[in-house]
């Protein structure tokens, strides 16, 4: 055994025990960039929405409901919202292609008299959040909510993409129809409405427990001498890269992100016990980092100890220098779930970040607002005390990164400044501060505001008393461009003195 993997291998030995430590032991310092995201789910209203539109007041209700997460997402310094617009075989938004979801107002295809992603994303953006569509690809209705839906029924809609298993229907991964189904609804979202992401779930085959049988198929149209195994492997492998396709032609800044499942194969020393994606359900998820079908991976990692910890790691191997985002089970902390210590969570987080993961995304969002065990509060005063940004894209189609922002302007009143700039309509900005100058824009800490469109703030301070600040420009990419400087200590900047009210 190498110098290097016995580095690593006593580094897995020595984190594997911090599920018992404390919160006043975390060492590391908050990163300016990385993944702060839930799962916001909407399959049965689980965390949105509770209330279903009747009227114009439940409507209101609903909408305010979301807000209410988002103020609390926010206040915490969450920097993104995966929300779920299509459940099984039904969506958020208005579509050419599939019914409404009975979340919004306890019935299939029902207009709840407003588009809930339209509304979500502009919330979003109000708040300095990104938002990414989160799609469940292949499964389709149980079967007694197929029923419920009628006419509108995904095997009623599309029968010939339809494979039956043991409790539901699903599209068959096999059919190059479905790629095609579920590339026009990526292009649908992506065209309609202003989303940051296309994140799919469950694109994979049914775990064993679930019947399902491809063997005809698979002897009729698999190449020859391919195994059933790296078949199925590659009808994911297309399903990816088409709907990825076409996502970056229309908008090569919208992330592609998915959530395979957590454990991605066996590693050297540890067995995935029969529980992994590149195997069990054929998701060969590192392969579509290193085609540039995804920016970012989200694996399912809703484990501990060592079932958590070296796969953390497994996933990060080969990653082709593309961002893993952690998804921890933040559920299973909950004394009606598995009762977890959240010493769990905060080691995991620890771990991520030692090891330069690029963050974490909560399954589910419920589990974070409710604060179970005080773990919104954890991570609102201490975890996510700075704000940080998401991390940049990368690959062949990035632009120029952007120009800084110009023309400083400060104008100071008794009680308050306002200092403007101008950019490009549609840049956003980075506003940072800090008692020190030049302004530290590596520091996390010096973070005051993100993904702003303003191009003038207003500071509760009189100039005298005025810390300094800098703005940069961050382009949809992530990419981020030098500072200006708005006031600088070797020089007074021009401000116009305005009466006192």
């Amino acid at each position: 055994m190498n110098i290097s993997k016995i580095i690593i291998y006593t580094a897995i030995v020595i984190i594997c025990v911090w599920p018992t430590q404390t919160t006043a032991q975390l060492t590391t310092s908050t990163p300016k960039r990385e993944w702060r995201a839930v799962w916001l789910t909407t399959l049965n209203g689980l965390d949105w929405p509770r209330t279903k539109v009747r009227d114009n007041q439940s409507r209101i209700k609903q909408q305010q409901e979301l807000c209410k997460i988002l103020d609390q997402l926010a206040a915490a310094n969450f920097n993104a919202v995966v929300m779920q617009v299509r459940t099984r075989g039904s969506v958020l938004y208005k579509s050419e292609i599939e019914p409404w979801d009975i979340s919004l107002t306890g019935r299939y295809d029902v207009d709840p008299g407003y588009d809930p992603l339209a509304f979500a994303v502009e919330e979003c953006h109000k708040r300095g959040m990104q938002i990414h569509a989160w799609i469940v690809a292949l499964p389709g209705p149980k079967f007694a909510q197929s029923k419920q839906m009628g006419k509108k029924s995904m095997e009623k809609r599309v029968p010939n993409l339809c494979v039956r298993t043991s409790d539901s229907y699903m599209l068959n991964p096999a059919l190059d129809g479905t790629a095609q189904y579920l590339t026009k609804m990526a292009e649908e979202i992506v065209s309609n409405y202003d989303v940051d992401g296309i994140s799919l779930d469950y694109i994979r085959y049914p775990e064993k427990e679930i019947k399902f049988n491809d063997n005809k198929l698979y002897k009729s149209i698999a190449p020859s001498g391919m195994s059933l195994q790296d078949w199925r492997r590659s009808n994911i492998n297309h399903i990816v890269e088409t709907i990825s396709h076409r996502v970056k032609e229309l908008k090569p800044w919208v992330t592609m992100s998915c959530s395979p499942i957590g454990k991605y194969d066996d590693t050297q020393r540890y067995s995935s016990g029969g529980w992994n994606a590149r195997k069990a359900v054929f998701q060969d998820a590192k392969l579509w980092l290193e085609k540039g079908w995804m920016d970012v991976l989200m694996p399912m990692m809703y484990f501990k100890g060592n079932h958590f910890f070296p796969f953390a790691l497994n996933w990060q191997e080969g990653a082709a220098n593309k961002c893993i985002a952690v998804g921890l089970g933040v559920y299973l902390i909950d004394a009606r779930q598995k009762d977890w210590d959240r010493s769990v969570m905060e080691s995991e987080i620890e771990f991520g970040r030692i090891h330069n993961l690029g963050g974490q995304v909560f399954f589910r969002s419920s589990f974070v607002t409710d604060n179970p065990k005080g773990i919104y509060d954890l991570l609102k005063d201490n975890i996510y005390r700075t704000k940080a940004l998401l991390p940049p894209l990368s690959g062949e189609y990035l632009p120029p990164k952007p120009s800084a922002p110009q023309e400083s302007h400060i104008i100071s009143g008794a009680n308050s400044t306002t200092i403007s700039w101008k950019g490009k309509e549609g840049d956003m900005y980075v506003v940072y501060r800090s008692n020190t100058y030049p302004v530290d824009i590596i520091n996390a800490s010096n973070i005051y505001k993100a993904y702003t469109t303003d191009c003038s703030l207003k500071i509760s301070s009189p100039l005298n008393l005025m810390q300094y600040y800098a703005i940069t420009t961050i382009d949809r990419y992530g990419q981020e461009s030098l500072p200006l400087e708005i006031n600088k200590a070797t020089s007074a900047p021009k401000s116009v003195i305005l009466p006192k009210p």
